[in-house]
């Protein structure tokens, strides 16, 4: 087992943040834009452990808005790997809530799956290393 397999094998968290009122509209619920680009910052994060190379957002695809986010919420982000191809990797991200930051509840308001190629320093893409089975 190498100490990238979990990696590979589990839906492992990303990123973690609080929703704040500069993320929100004036009726309090936060830009589903804002929630696309914390998800982007999880996978892309994710897909670069895994291609151990810089990568590029290329596709979302399948975007759904669950339940809404609100200022306070915390965000988290979820991802596995979907599929692998020769340069890219298919990242399913799923976005769960807690409202109340006190309690161990969390609501799972969007899912996504994102796609990324891996690219060298001059942003070709390049083919993903071997990955364990």
């Amino acid at each position: 087992m190498t100490n990238r397999d979990p990696y590979l094998t589990k839906k492992l968290p990303s990123l973690r943040t609080l929703a704040m009122p500069a993320d929100a509209n004036p009726s309090g619920d936060v830009f589903g834009g804002w929630i696309m680009s914390q998800m982007d910052i999880a996978g892309g994060s994710y897909a670069r452990q895994i291609a151990q190379s810089r990568v590029v957002t290329v596709a979302v695809e399948a975007m759904i808005f669950l339940l809404p986010v609100f200022i306070g919420d915390e965000v988290s982000c979820y991802c596995e790997i979907e599929k692998t191809g020769r340069t890219s990797i298919a990242v399913k991200i799923e976005t769960w809530v807690r409202r109340d930051l006190l309690s161990d509840e969390s609501i799972k308001v969007t899912e996504a799956v994102y796609t990324y190629v891996s690219v060298n320093e001059s942003r070709i893409p390049q083919p993903l290393p071997k990955l364990p089975s």
